[in-house]
């Protein structure tokens, strides 16, 4: 049996550098000499199918795949690092692939919003983290205040969403805002002038 690998899981909200932080640990793996490969989910459209990018332009290769089963059939055998972009978006099988990986050698590394735009665990993250040997949680820059943002806002026509909007609502800086505990708001159908933070 082969040596165990990691579980790495990188979270935090959107504008913390998330995806900055999974290519440059892909890049030190590609330095080692490491065979890695790298996904993402194709849902996220935002810019470029063939590549994960980052809000500065940064960008490495990267396939969309647009479930778990299909990730599972991309990744090649000699592969040693294992990158995941976007991983809130995946389904629940994610997880026991992903330890599976790793029990079996090899270092996975997954990035995603660790909440939704409400302030509320994201997807399969909460399970991801709770069996990562490492988490890397980054926080971005208040858009309001300045402060230390760990959460994700959205904003649709200039206002904070309604809190039973959909979950997923693919967007970059149009429609999205980081934002401390204190700047988030969520506001609340039928309820004039009343919002409610998370």
């Amino acid at each position: 049996m082969s040596e165990p690998g990691t579980l790495t899981v990188i979270t935090g909200s959107m504008f913390s550098g998330k995806s900055e932080e999974l290519i440059r640990l892909v890049r030190r793996a590609l330095y080692a000499k490491k065979k890695a490969q790298v996904f993402k989910s194709a849902i996220d459209d935002r810019w470029s199918t063939a590549s994960v990018i980052t809000h500065s332009g940064v960008q490495l290769e990267a396939a969309a795949v647009k479930n778990t089963d299909d990730l599972r059939k991309l990744v090649k055998p000699e592969t040693q690092v294992i990158g995941i972009e976007e991983v809130q978006f995946f389904d629940e099988k994610i997880v026991s692939l992903c330890e599976e990986w790793a029990q079996h050698g090899k270092s996975v590394i997954a990035a995603g919003l660790d909440q939704d735009f409400r302030g509320k665990p994201f997807g399969v993250i909460p399970l991801l983290l709770s069996l990562a040997d490492e988490v890397i949680k980054l926080r971005a820059i208040c858009m309001k205040c300045g402060r230390d943002a760990s959460r994700t806002q959205r904003i649709i026509n200039g206002e904070p969403a309604l809190w039973d909007d959909p979950v997923i609502l693919i967007g970059a800086s149009e429609k999205y805002e980081a934002r401390c505990r204190k700047c988030h708001e969520v506001r609340i159908r039928g309820k004039r002038n009343l919002k409610k933070r998370s």
